[in-house]
């Protein structure tokens, strides 16, 4: 097992967290294990925490940004997306959201939750005032039911025949 000083670890660290090549391709090529540029990184992390902010730096895109990242990904397939989006530091999800909410503001058609106070106003009044009209009808009705049932009832009783 080799020692290495601190300037060769943080190196391999930078290197590491670069991401231009793979973690498997790096240590080969330093010829330490991977396990042990993991251990590095961890500990370089932990003594300089700014470092591992730096791989997501821009956290908040501009519209610009989201219009432009929708565009060059317009017309790629799933394998090249993905692979756009971790270069980017996204994910797809975020990027179909993106799409939706540049397509909603596009749309000319108001979304149905958008109807002003005014109308809902309307809209509350008329249906009471449907609801209270139809209550009035089913007590009609049910009253008219209920005085077809007693004419029969006397009639059978009776032998009455009401002529209209």
């Amino acid at each position: 097992m080799g020692s290495y000083n601190d300037a060769f670890k943080a190196d391999a660290v930078k290197k590491m967290l670069s991401g231009t090549q793979s973690v498997l391709e790096l240590a080969k090529r330093l010829g330490v294990s991977d396990k042990t540029l993991y251990n590095w990184k961890n500990k370089y992390l932990n003594k300089c925490p700014t470092m591992s902010n730096k791989k997501h730096k821009n956290t908040t895109f501009t519209a610009e940004q989201k219009l432009a990242a929708i565009i060059e990904t317009a017309s790629l397939n799933q394998l090249q997306l993905s692979e756009y989006c971790r270069t980017k530091g996204i994910y797809p999800e975020q990027l179909k959201q993106w799409k939706e909410a540049a397509l909603m503001g596009c749309s000319n058609t108001k979304p149905e939750s958008s109807i002003s106070a005014d109308e809902a106003k309307a809209n509350k009044k008329r249906i009471h005032a449907l609801e209270s009209e139809l209550n009035r009808k089913d007590k009609a009705l049910a009253e008219t039911a209920a005085l077809l049932v007693l004419a029969k009832k006397c009639q059978t009783i009776w032998g009455i025949k009401e002529d209209d």
